[in-house]
Parts: structure tokens; sequence; C-alpha cells
């Protein structure tokens, strides 16, 4: 009986919701702000891990889900076997402290046979055999419930701890497993192969772990007080299986990608190696950068970005250099994806114009790079078989890393082709070398994570959960839960609170806490959000808290509805942007504080002086329309159907707070912070910043009311100085200004036209530069300019430019002069003038160095001078994306 995928997933999922579980969707790809330990979701457990842990509450007992998940260690296998994906489906169904073992092997064993219609004289299984470093013996009681279903004593493997002990790390959560294999015949292996060997005739297709102890020290096991269940069966392999495929790739969700890379190439799947890996890759990477870029991801340098840029670069490369593809190939592949998958995976087909966005400008963008940097590497490999040497040096290969963009992991993979390697270890230190440089203290963030320890610690002895009251009321009568004086940290565990906790981009509310008898007060610092928990943070002012005491606990008004009025203004501040700039706009941050609010969204390009006014017009024109804003509860699939934001990342439950502004219109989000009654109450808006968060991200920061109000005062003030100084009204001032900028560039040309500058053409270098995420660059050669002239007239060109990056080269007797000059802007994303002009410098022979802002730098090789200004872009464009 063939199945399709589809009918896989459904099938699974009925089963569970007949045997009382939840089926909830599968989450984002992108964990919760909460969770640090991984960049993305791993494994179906992965969002989960709050329920296992305790720290949160699971709608229900019994769950059961379909979770995408993306991992990175396989990105260098994909395409090299038919097996390896970086981006995969995965069914579970899970128990928080209700059915353990004898349940979970009796629905697996009922499931494979009855809802998968497989042979049951095919399914063998492995349990764990035991361990003498963890002194206990093997899992008879999965033996014994193995045996009462009625599997064959001989279809029962035992397997050792590193194959059949699943362990969350050194200590913690751990216990035995069992998986189920199918046999796929003799004729595969051999009559005495066994599952759990390296062999090709046994494939797994589902593994179950029993939870059941806590490691703590290593080695040694103590029964857990609640024992759960894990299980996940990996939807791909299944469809292989139920499809009669040898591999994945052959099944309905990877032919059709297949058949695409075969129609746009002219290549058929099966003719050779290089042509079957490349038409892989593509496939695997392609339906993975469709999944991620819709969850909110976009190609950047850091992080999740770069995995991303480093998935979507290996598919361009593929695509280009072995099938031979036109430009536009990914926008086609993201096509089919949404056909195939689009229908359960709803963030497919409501993002696609966004996905399809940043899978044409990363070709595009990579495109560049691809064919500058393959130059130089062929080059490389060319000089090196001349020599005879092993492979590429790590001064060479970090140069095309550093500026030239060209990834590591492509070096690696295209020197490998040709039997040759890379000086890794090299690589490395030379890369360490550059984060020293870079590195920014830590100690403040680990402080941060100590205290959120404690605080955990806290909530997880007080043994109940905080009721937040902060919606309806800034001030209440409550009683001290639990309290501790942790390294001189006064942390307090309320039964009740007025206090909203960090979250959301949201900050912590501030306040008091004074004892019913006055004898005591502490001030509140902070509140952590401990899942669905709280804890305040709080300095002592006078007496002391104590355990069951009674209180007064009193949010700052003030400081709750300014910063209400920011984050009612930050929702209006995504709606103008998404109607003005398009639907590709999404948050990829926010800080909503007091004192003002910060916005970070997805967007190439800085907005334009026009694009500005029009965004922060649109604002106001909603703020003084005086729109109720609404705070609803509903399901989750009601707010999607309504058109609701959600925050990428973020985890949602079926039930949901969807803040609506008037109709809902053009502002509906998902939230859980504190906002304003009437867009009237913010007052005004006022957009005091716009630069660079990070590749492909912009950012806005602002201010409201009050603040609002007084800077606009202050640039009031200053116009009218200005219109004094002139001479003219403050309507004159964009005229007088704009003649005095034309007098003195009618200056600089005389001054030029007397051989002051060499007769340099600034205008021609302006208008010449080129437009990179959001800044500018200039990188080119001049004549008849040297020395501090030169960096005169690079410091000249940035101020015109704004955010910009320059760098310039001259020859003078018979030596190069290079400068660069930098924005503070492009600083902060990692642009620095020192390292461009040493990077620029090598090509010429020489050195130099300097400020970030500014540096100098020269050489004796005048022929390599055009080098030499490439190497400096290169480095730029590597580093802006």
């Amino acid at each position: 009986m063939t199945m399709t995928s589809d009918e896989i997933r459904d099938t699974f999922r009925r089963f569970f919701e007949e045997h009382g579980h939840l089926a909830q969707r599968g989450a984002s790809l992108i964990p919760p702000a909460s969770d640090t330990s991984a960049l993305f979701i791993v494994a179906g457990m992965h969002p989960l891990k709050a329920y296992f842990a305790g720290t949160e509450q699971p709608p229900s007992r019994r769950l059961t889900t379909c979770q995408p998940a993306f991992r990175t260690v396989d990105i260098e296998n994909v395409g090299m076997t038919a097996r390896h994906l970086t981006m995969f489906e995965m069914l579970g169904n899970f128990s928080f402290g209700d059915y353990f073992k004898r349940e979970a092997i009796r629905f697996a064993w009922d499931l494979s046979r009855h809802g998968f219609g497989l042979d049951e004289n095919d399914i063998w299984v492995t349990v764990f055999g035991g361990d003498e470093g963890l002194g206990i013996g093997p899992d008879q009681e999965a033996i014994d419930l193995w045996l009462e279903v009625g599997m064959p004593r001989e279809r029962i493997v035992e397997c050792p701890r590193s194959e059949n002990f699943w362990e969350s790390g050194p200590t913690g959560p751990c216990g035995p497993d069992s998986e189920l294999y199918l046999d796929l015949g003799v004729d595969r292996g051999a009559p005495d192969d066994l599952p759990g060997g390296e062999n090709e005739r046994f494939l797994e297709f589902w593994n179950l772990v029993f939870m059941q102890f806590d490691q703590s020290p290593p080695g040694r096991l103590t029964p857990l007080p609640s024992q759960n269940i894990d299980t996940g069966l990996g939807l791909n392999r299944m469809a292989a299986i139920k499809q009669g495929k040898e591999t994945v790739f052959e099944t309905d969700q990877f032919a059709p990608l297949i058949a695409l890379g075969e129609e746009l190439s002219g290549h058929r799947y099966g003719e050779s190696f290089p042509v079957d890996r490349a038409l892989r890759i593509l496939v695997d990477h392609s339906r993975a950068a469709t999944f991620l870029i819709a969850d909110g991801v976009v190609p950047s340098n850091e992080e999740r970005g770069y995995v991303l840029r480093r998935i979507m670069r290996r598919a361009i490369l593929q695509g280009r250099k072995t099938l031979g593809l036109d430009p536009g190939f990914l926008q086609r592949y993201q096509r089919v994806v949404t056909e195939i998958m689009g229908h359960e995976y709803g963030q497919l087909t409501r993002n696609a114009e966004s996905i399809e966005r940043w899978l044409a400008a990363e070709e595009e963008g990579f495109g560049r790079t691809l064919e500058e940097g393959s130059k130089l590497l062929d080059e490389l490999i060319a000089r090196a078989r001349e020599r005879g040497d092993e492979g590429i040096a790590a001064a060479d290969a970090f140069r095309l890393h550093d500026t030239h963009g060209f990834p590591i992991d492509l070096t690696l993979e295209l020197v490998t082709e040709h039997g040759l390697g890379v000086d890794e270890h090299g690589f490395e230190q030379l890369m360490e070398q550059q984060r020293r440089q870079s590195r920014v203290s830590g100690a403040r963030a680990t402080d941060a994570a100590g205290l959120r320890e404690h605080a955990a610690a806290l909530a997880g002895r007080a043994g109940f959960t905080t009721e937040f009251r902060g919606y309806e009321t800034t001030s209440l009568e409550t009683t001290v839960g639990a309290v501790t004086d942790e390294d001189g940290r006064v942390l307090v565990k309320l039964l009740e609170s007025p206090f909203y906790p960090t979250g959301g981009g949201q900050v912590a509310d501030v306040g008091t806490i004074e004892c019913a008898d006055g004898d005591c007060l502490v001030r509140v610092e902070d509140v952590l959000r401990i899942g669905e928990d709280q804890v305040v943070a709080v300095t002592p002012e006078r007496g002391t808290l104590r355990d069951g005491e009674r209180v007064r606990a009193r949010v700052d008004r003030s400081a709750r509805h300014a910063t209400a009025c920011n984050h009612t203004a930050t929702h209006l501040l995504h709606a103008a942007l998404r109607e003005r700039l398009g639907g590709h706009v999404h948050q990829a941050g926010s800080y909503v504080g007091p004192d003002k609010l910060r916005f970070d969204f997805t967007h190439n390009a800085a907005l334009s002086p026009d694009e500005l006014i029009d965004v922060e017009n649109r604002v106001n024109d909603w703020i003084l329309g005086a729109h109720a804003v609404r705070a609803l509860t509903t399901t989750l699939d009601e707010a999607r159907a309504l058109g609701a934001m959600a925050l990428f990342g973020e985890k949602y439950g079926d039930i949901v707070r969807m803040v609506e502004v008037g109709d809902g219109s053009f502002s509906r989000e998902l939230c859980g912070g504190t906002h304003v009654r009437s867009t009237a109450e913010i007052g005004l808006l006022a957009i005091f910043s716009e630069t660079s968060s990070a590749a492909n991200v912009r950012r806005i920061e602002a201010v409201t009311g009050p603040v609002a109000i007084r800077l606009a005062r202050q640039h009031g003030h200053a116009l009218a100085e200005a219109a004094r100084t002139l001479r003219v009204t403050p309507d004159g001032v964009p005229g007088a200004v704009a003649e005095l900028r034309d007098r003195a560039r009618e200056l600089e040309r005389q001054l030029k036209a007397g051989g002051g500058q060499g007769g340099v053409d600034e205008d021609a270098l302006v208008a010449g530069a080129v437009p990179l995420d959001g800044a500018s660059l200039i990188a080119t050669t001049v004549d008849g300019v040297a020395g501090q002239a030169l960096l005169d007239l690079a410091d000249r060109l940035k101020a015109r430019l704004g955010d910009a990056a320059i760098v310039l080269g001259a020859v003078s007797d018979g030596k190069v002069d290079l400068v660069a000059s930098v924005a503070p802007a492009l600083i902060e994303r990692g642009v620095r003038a020192g390292e461009i002009v040493r990077v620029a410098a090598a090509e010429v022979g020489g050195g130099g160095g300097g400020r970030d802002a500014a540096a100098r730098a020269g050489g004796r090789q005048v022929e390599n001078l055009p080098s030499a200004i490439s190497a400096a872009r290169g480095a730029i464009e590597a580093i802006l994306g």
C-alpha cells in the first residue's frame, strides 16, 4: 500500500489524536528567545524542552507533532550521499508524566502494522543492553513489553550505551531507548547482519526514548520523579519505505525538485556523481532556505543568517558551476517547494514574496563574489599543483574568506575536488586573531545568565506559578511566596504580581514592594521571565522581606505608561513600514522601554528621506486618529486568519493574545506586552535615527509622547538658530544651505583648477558610488593627489555620502599611497579602516594602518595598485554582505 508524505503525516496525527493526544502544529525552525542552546530546532522534542524540564506546563500531558528540524552538522555530507539532509520532518508522540514504556511500545507496534501497513515479520527492534559504567543491566522491562505485544525474542537486539541510551548531556535527564528497524532483505546485506550495526540491510524508522533517570554527577543515575516519553519517526524516511524508493530524493516531496533541476540544466539524475551531487544539494538547500526565510531568517554574516547564507551559496555554486543554470533558479525551486508543502506550512505561502526577494538578492550578490573568488581560487590551485604543494596556504584561504567573501567551506569543497587540502589549523588561527580584535567583553551577559539560573532555581523550589495581574492593575496586595538572597541580589516570588517581566522586546516594569505594616520596602529593579512564570529582582531600602508576608506591590505608573506608548507605537511603525516598503518587512528585533523604542526590520537598503518621512507621517496620522487599542484572546488559527503578525522565533500555544489597533485593518499582532488604550495617548512619534543593524537588517530608533515633543522643540530651536545665522526665514533654511553647498563646490572646483587637488572630479566620484546593503562604497584610484590631501578627499566624500566606506589609491613619487575612511554606522557592522588598508597594502608589498574611522598605508609595487583597490573593495563587500 503506497502512501504519500501527506498521508503518512495525517495517519500519524490521526492515530495519536484517537489515543488521547493533543495535536500541535510544528513550531518555527527558530527556537524561542529563552532557548539559547541552539541556533535552530534540531529535533521533534526541541520546542517542547520546557515541558520536559517542568518550567512550563504543557497544554496536555499527551502531545503529538510534525516538526520541521534543521541540522547544520550534515551540511558537508548533503549531496555526497543520498541519505543526508539538513531539513527534515520529524513525527513524534510525547508523554509528560502520563504513560510510559508499555503504551509507547504498543502505540508504535500498532501504528507500524495497522496504520502504515508494515509486515510485522520485517520489523526488528533494539533495546538498551546495559552498561557497567552506569551500573545498570539490560532494559529487561522493554524486552518483556516487546515480547508481550508479540515480537519474537530473536528479533529483539540488545545494543550498548552508545546506540540505545539517550542522554541530554553529561548530566541531566536520560534513559534507555528502543529503536524500530525494517528488514529490507538479506539481499541488501548478509544473513548475520543485525539492527544497530553498520549495514544496509536494516533501516531505522522510529526511536522511542524512555526518560526515567537523572544523571548527576556523570555516571550516577537516580530515578526521575516523573517519567516521560519522547519518540521520533522520520517522515521522509517512512515515505521512502511506503513509496518503495531507494532514497528520500526519489519520494514525492523531493522528486519534483529533482525533475526541476533536470529541466533547467538538461542533465539527468543518475548520469554522473557530480551531477547527482549538485542536484541533491540544490533540492535539500532550496527546501531548507525556503523554510528558514519563511521563519524570519535573512542572509547575513552572523549566526542564523550566516548558516542560511552558507547553504544558499552552496546551492548557487552547484547550480552555476556544475549544472550551468541561468540566474534566477533559486526562485524556481522556491515555488515548487511552496506548491508541495505550502498547504501544511502556511508560512511558505504567506511569506512567498519575501522569500523570493531574499533568494533573488543573494543569488545576484553571490554571483559576483563567486565569479571573482573562483578565478582567484583557480589560480591558487594551479599554483599549488605547479609547486607540488599538498594544498592551499592558510593565508590564501583566509584572504578568500575575509577579502572576497568566499566561505571557507566552499574553498574546502572545491580544493578537495582537485585532490588538495587547506591548512585549516592555520586558517582557524587567523580567524581567532580576527575575533580577538573585535571581541567584546561578555561579562555582563554572564552575570545576567547567572541571575537567571538563580531565579529559575527559586521558581522551581517555590512550587507555584505567579499569577500575572499587570494587564488589569498596576497596584495590588499580594503575598511573598518565596525569597532568597543570591550574591547580594534579593529575588522574590509573589503569589500575584502586577509587574511585567522582560519579554517580547519590552523591558520589565520597575516599582516597589512594601510590607503591609510598613516596616520593609524594596525597589523592583528587574522582573525575570521563567517560562510562563516570573521572579522579581529587588534592592532593599529598609527592612527585610520574609516568606508568607503580605505586601503591596506597586508598578511605577509613569514608566509603565511611557513604555506602553512606545510599544503601541512600535506596532504602528511595523505596519507603516510594511505598507510603504512591502510585505517582505518583518520584525528582526526590538527594544521597548520608557525612554525610546528601537525597531529592527528586514530590508536590504537604507530608507530614502521621502520613505522615512512617509513612514513617520503615517504613524502620526494613526496616532491623531485616536484609534482604540484592544487586546483580544483568540485561537492561533483565528488570529492568523485575521492576518495577525507573529514574531519569528516566538513559541505560541493554541490560545493567543492579539493586540488590534482600530478595526485591525492596518495593525494586528500577537503580543503579550502592555499597550495604551487609544493611539491618542501616544501624542507624537519622532524618528531620530535610521541605520543598518546587520546585513539585510535596518534599525529605526524613535521617541514618543513628551520625549518626542522635547525633541521636536530642540529641532525647532536649532532651525530658528540656523535661520538667524543665514538671515532667512525658517522655511528658507534648506534653500540657503543648498546655495552654500553649491558655492563651496564651486570654490573647490576653482581650487582644483589652480592645481590644489590635481583636477579630481568629486561629483563624478560621488555619482559613481556603489550602493551596498544600505551603505555607499567608493573604491577607486585617483590622479594627482597624495598624502594628507588624499585622506582629506576621502573624508569629504564620506561626509557627502553619509553611511559610506571610501578607499582611494594613488601613485606619487614611484610609490603607492592608500587611504580609507569609514562612517560610524559601518564601523559598528565590522568595517574598520585600519584593517581595510592593511588588506590593500598587502597587494602592493607594503603595510600601514590607523584608526577604525580613517587609516593610511603604502607600498612600492605600483603595478599592483588595481589589485589593491579590488582587494579592499572585496573586503568591504564581504563584511556588508
